[in-house]
Parts: C-alpha cells; structure tokens; sequence
C-alpha cells in the first residue's frame, strides 16, 4: 500500500514537471534575456542529471537480466539448467592463490594440486548482446607447478530424477582464452557404491562448443542413481587466462533408431 501511494505521488510530480517545461518552451521565444539565462541553466542542470540516469537505465537494460534462466535447449530437451556460478552474483566474487578444494559457491569447487597456488578466480558481468547468461567466471593462471586443474560442477538433485540409460547429457559452453589449450569434461554418476564416469574434449575450435554424454555406453543402475557431478579438466593451463562465459547442462531422451 505504502509503495502504491509513493507511485502515485511520484506519478503526479512527473506529471506536474512535464506541464512546467512543456509550458515553457512554448512560451521560450516571448521571454526576456534574464529569464531565458535563468531557465536555461534549470535546463542544463536538468539534462546533466537526465543524462546520467537515461545512461545508466540503458547500460543495466542491455545486460542479461540477473537470475535469468534463458538456455539454449535441443528439441526434446526435459530438463535443463544453468549452475549459480553463471546465474546469479556469489557471495565471494574474486578469490586469489586459490588453494586446492576451495569452494567457489554452493555447487562449484577448485581441485589442483599445485604446491604453490599462482591461479586466481573472479566472476565477472557479461555485457555482450549475444550473452544470456548474467555472469561468467575468469580464471588468471600464472605459474603452474602442479598435474592437474579441474572446476567440479555438482548436479542438482531434478537432474537425477528419472535418469534412464536412453537419456543423452549436454553440455554447452562459451570459452574464451588467450592461448589454446584442452578443456575435458568429465560426467560422473553415483549409482550405489558406484561410479559410471564419461570423458569428452570440449571442440574449442568449434563455433558451437558442446559435448554430449550417452548413457547408453555405462552400467548405471537406473534405480540406483544417487548423484551427478561434472568435471571441467583444464590441460596446460599455465599462463593463461581462461573465460567461461556460460556452462548449461540439458537431458534428452536418445531418439529411436
């Protein structure tokens, strides 16, 4: 109620000051020097501030909305999502000398086993029209003395719900970088004391950088399925500065043959 009477009375002052100016431009070709100098710095201080708010409104409008959950999905797709490390702004933005099994956010951890860490992290706001994911992340990698570098992103519970072996896995990706390197993705599923494990390069010479996991090719017990998480395994990352501007998973049912 409170913010229905603010509404109001800010609709009216709108309107009153629109009356005020539309009046006096009318009037503008009629008035006298001192009062056309007067007017005129009103106008000026008016537009500095219209200005300011107009190219701000603009700049926040053109990014992706925060929270959107907009995902390219393939025909048939039944489930689909987009981790809250890309959706939505992390409690900790930026983390420096990011040591082993640090947790990013809720879903998203650092595995490595660099003796000393050169590797930093930062999500960062996309701002490009092609962008539908509101954020991504920037991983700044120095000196690497260590074998392995992976993002482990943890699955949500709806991911698991009627998982059937006939059912494909996607993963879609935008990479940016500033020299090449390899990028697996690892698709690991707990069924009982079990782990099926899948291995895909990520084709960063594509122009569509996607993997797809069939689960046709593992023994998972459909009736056992506890858990899902992948792994994003960086190869070489030395000196490097790796952008992922979005990561979405989708499922599909396989099409019959």
């Amino acid at each position: 109620m409170v913010k229905l009477g603010v509404r109001l009375i800010d609709k009216l002052m709108h309107r009153s000051l629109l009356r005020r100016w539309r009046k006096l431009a009318d009037l503008a070709g009629g008035l006298d020097l001192e009062s056309l100098r007067r007017y005129r710095g009103q106008a000026l201080s008016l537009r500095r501030n219209l200005d300011r708010v107009i190219h701000s409104a603009e700049h926040q409008l053109a990014l992706p909305v925060i929270g959107s959950n907009a995902i390219r999905k393939p025909m048939g797709t039944d489930w689909a999502w987009r981790p809250t490390l890309w959706k939505g702004p992390i409690p900790v933005p930026g983390f420096s000398s990011v040591l082993n099994k640090t947790m990013i956010c809720d879903g998203a951890t650092v595995f490595h086993d660099c003796r000393s860490s050169e590797l930093t992290l930062r999500q960062i706001r996309n701002t490009r029209e092609s962008d539908l994911a509101p954020f991504g992340v920037r991983m700044d990698v120095f000196r690497f003395d260590g074998s392995f570098l992976s993002l482990v992103l943890e699955l949500p519970e709806d991911a698991v719900e009627g998982l059937l072996l006939t059912h494909l896995i996607r993963l879609d990706a935008i990479v940016e970088m500033e020299k090449s390197l390899e990028i697996f993705a690892r698709l690991n599923i707990k069924h009982g004391p079990n782990v099926e494990q899948i291995v895909r390069e990520l084709p960063l010479n594509e122009e569509e950088v996607k993997v797809e996991f069939d689960l046709a090719y593992t023994k998972m017990n459909e009736k056992r399925v506890e858990r899902i998480w992948v792994d994003l395994i960086f190869e070489g990352p030395e000196m490097n500065q790796i952008i992922l501007r979005d990561v979405t998973f989708s499922r599909r049912p396989r099409a019959d043959l």
